[in-house]
């Protein structure tokens, strides 16, 4: 496969995955200012939170000023100034699925292009705080169509390897963006840990990646702020922790490797990362902060991006 269509497959899934997130991160500030009074009765930063784990807030004050919802909501989901709205991601999906439309199937390229277009008819009115939910259900579905589509009707090449790991690497990225957000900096400083507010707030992010009922299953107790970073760090079962993303990225990277006859330093750092969350337990990680070592990942998860570009996307 030549490098720039490996590079359009990769960026594609990366951008689908993107909007996703970003719907989520959404829709976790919606419920959360949509939280009763009487949970807290304190001020929250619920929709500043949103700017922060989308990673945009010096961008989004340059441009809006205020985190309002309003502004928010416009900044996240239709700016031409932010390159990871929601819009824009939808609009750089659709050139890199135009630019490699052989190597897609008929019902991913529909699923990319009627988002496409539904989203733009979308944006020609002001989306209003209440019809938000509506909006970020379309995005979520569109981003399950195309995933749907490509598992069900690819084939097993080196198209769908780096289209997966285009996915997997975005998808690990969000889930300690939202982690660590919530355990460092959601909560106010007045509101008590374990009280009302904190545990709806855990409900929201655990419904943010699709993850409240599973953590019944898991858990069979109450919310626990460490059970929860359990369940969204090494339980390789959850498809969104990050020792599932990483058993996913090993392993296509290794179907690549195989394809080519070469291994090299991705290949390396995707193996050594998952080696590590397998041989951590969440007491280990809470003991030396769970802050630090989301951050860690953060910047380990970057350096596999970096890798995987150098090694066959240049």
């Amino acid at each position: 496969m030549l490098s720039r269509d490996a590079d359009s497959l990769y960026w594609l899934s990366r951008y689908v995955e993107r909007a996703e997130n970003t719907a989520r991160v959404l829709d976790v500030a919606y419920r959360m200012a949509s939280m009763p009074i009487s949970y807290n009765g304190v001020e929250t930063n619920e929709w500043e939170s949103a700017l922060i784990t989308a990673g945009g807030v010096d961008q989004f004050r340059a441009v809006y000023g205020d985190a309002t919802p309003e502004n928010v909501i416009e900044y996240l989901a239709f700016s031409e100034e932010n390159p990871s709205s929601i819009q824009n991601c939808f609009d750089t999906a659709r050139q890199n699925a135009r630019s490699v439309r052989s190597a897609l199937t008929s019902e991913m390229w529909e699923a990319i292009n009627s988002a496409w277009l539904d989203l733009r008819r979308y944006k020609a009115r002001k989306i209003k705080v209440e019809d938000l939910p509506r909006f970020l259900n379309l995005v979520k579905e569109a981003s399950l169509r195309y995933d749907g589509s490509a598992m069900r009707t690819m084939l097993r090449n080196d198209a769908y390897w780096f289209s997966r790991l285009g996915l997997y690497l975005e998808r690990a990225d969000n889930t300690a963006r939202v982690l660590d957000v919530k355990y460092h900096v959601l909560l106010p400083q007045d509101a008590a840990v374990g009280g009302g507010i904190d545990y709806y707030q855990w409900a929201a992010i655990l419904r943010s990646v699709s993850a409240l009922v599973s953590y019944q299953w898991v858990y069979h107790q109450n919310l626990r702020p460490w059970l929860v970073a359990d369940l969204l760090i090494l339980r390789e079962e959850m498809p969104r922790s990050l020792s599932a993303c990483y058993a996913a990225l090993s392993r296509h990277l290794d179907d690549i490797s195989h394809r080519y006859g070469t291994s090299g330093v991705a290949q390396r750092q995707a193996r050594a990362t998952h080696a590590r969350l397998t041989n951590r337990n969440i007491e280990d990680i809470f003991q030396h902060g769970l802050h630090e070592f989301l951050q860690d990942f953060l910047a380990e998860n970057n350096r596999l991006g970096h890798a995987i570009t150098n090694q066959y996307l240049c």
